[in-house]
């Protein structure tokens, strides 16, 4: 019997032992550098249980082992707390890491920027885009309504959850430069700014520019002058459904339409694009100037004038660049 008891103690020594060292292996395996040597992107299904999840890493190259990662989350993590979503692994990321990036639910993060000066038919265009985006816009939001900057989502928000950031940033963005305008503008309201934006945004992309063609713009309406942009010609013909996709013409100047700013007194009714913050903050504070005029200059730039002898001499420069332009292409 002494003899038993002691081969039971003993085999229960070894079982022990055995248990601790492969409890150890386990461990050490499943806690070691990973085979990945680049970042690899793994999609978590919504509803895939841990078998799934280990069988997708592994198709990944993300782990080694797809066994060996299902009994390492039981034993060593919680499958539980394992959450659907898009998920960016590190290069040499081991099992543990795996399973703990997918228990933090800390998934990739996508961005979308939006140039200034677009439509909102052309931002619903780049969210419908978008692939990591899910559902439909049921209505194009007028224009004016979105701010342009960068957004950041997940794979599987909603683009009219994006939509309304866009809305709600644009409101925000109005509601504190308006608080900031300078004194005396004449403006009355900040749908009128936002419309001055609108019309700024598309006269220039030059940041050192913006507050200097806003400045054009208010001395205009200040002296009751017409402003005279072609952008809100264009938005008169196009209304903003798809680009014109030729010059205008001195027919499309003389054409009346609510926009045309050739044709009538102050700004047109609504913007003719969605502006960025910079062309809403010259719009607010725009450039004290003496400047009237102020016309393409051919470097990217524009050339302004305080007189109409002046622009018409600087439109004579810049039909001249164009027509130089025409030689070198037909040589």
């Amino acid at each position: 019997m002494r003899r038993l008891g002691t081969i039971a103690v003993s085999l229960a020594v070894l079982l022990a032992v055995a248990a601790g060292a492969l409890w150890f292996y386990l461990q050490s395996r499943y806690e070691a550098p990973g085979p990945l040597t680049a970042e690899a992107v793994v999609i978590v299904p919504r509803g895939a249980g841990l078998a799934a999840i280990a069988d997708d890493l592994s198709a990944a190259g993300v782990i080694s082992d797809a066994t060996l990662f299902r009994l390492g989350v039981r034993l060593f993590g919680d499958a539980r707390a394992l959450q659907a979503g898009e998920y960016a692994f590190a290069p040499g990321a081991s099992m543990k890491d795996a399973a703990a990036l997918i228990a933090s639910g800390q998934t990739v993060v996508h961005r979308l920027t939006i140039p200034e000066g677009l439509t909102s038919v052309e931002i619903v265009a780049l969210l419908e885009a978008a692939d990591p985006l899910a559902g439909a816009i049921d209505q194009i939001p007028p224009d004016g309504a979105l701010l342009p900057e960068t957004y950041h989502f997940h794979r599987g928000d909603s683009r009219a959850a994006v939509l309304q950031r866009m809305s709600e940033a644009m409101d925000a963005a109005l509601s504190e430069l308006w608080d900031k305008r300078a004194p005396n503008l004449p403006l009355n309201t900040p749908e009128e700014a936002l419309v001055l934006a609108s019309i700024i945004e598309k006269e220039t992309g030059v940041d050192s520019e913006r507050a200097l063609v806003a400045g054009v713009f208010v001395n205009r309406l200040n002296k009751g002058m017409p402003l005279q942009s072609d952008p809100t010609v264009v938005y008169g013909i196009t209304l903003g459904k798809a680009p014109l996709g030729r010059s205008l013409t001195r027919k499309d100047l003389a054409s009346p339409t609510p926009y045309n700013t050739y044709q009538i007194a102050g700004l047109p009714p609504a913007p003719i694009a969605n502006p960025g913050r910079a062309a809403l903050e010259a719009a607010l504070n725009p450039a004290a100037t003496e400047y009237f005029y102020f016309v393409a200059a051919g470097d990217g730039g524009h050339a302004f004038a305080k007189t109409l002898a002046e622009h018409n001499r600087n439109v004579a420069k810049w039909r001249k660049h164009l027509r130089s332009l025409q030689k070198q292409t037909t040589n």
